[in-house]
């Protein structure tokens, strides 16, 4: 087992325990973002949201620890 196998083992416990932390997290970063922009790149920004908290959630295998984005 390398070191990055090691460090996404360890990141893929940390989002099955804290999933909605790290969900929470990427929606704010996101809305800085936008704010930040003043809404001008909000759909790839969504889009890159979407894409981040699938990367995550998907590190174990399974779809199940990051709610989708209810606003």
């Amino acid at each position: 087992m390398g070191i990055f196998d090691s460090a996404k083992e360890k990141l893929g416990d940390l989002v099955d325990q804290h999933g909605d932390k790290a969900g929470d997290g990427v929606d704010r970063a996101g809305d800085m973002i936008d704010e930040r922009t003043g809404g001008t790149y909000a759909d790839k920004v969504d889009m890159g949201q979407d894409k981040l908290k699938d990367g995550l959630d998907g590190l174990d295998g399974q779809n199940d620890d990051i709610a989708d984005r209810q606003a």
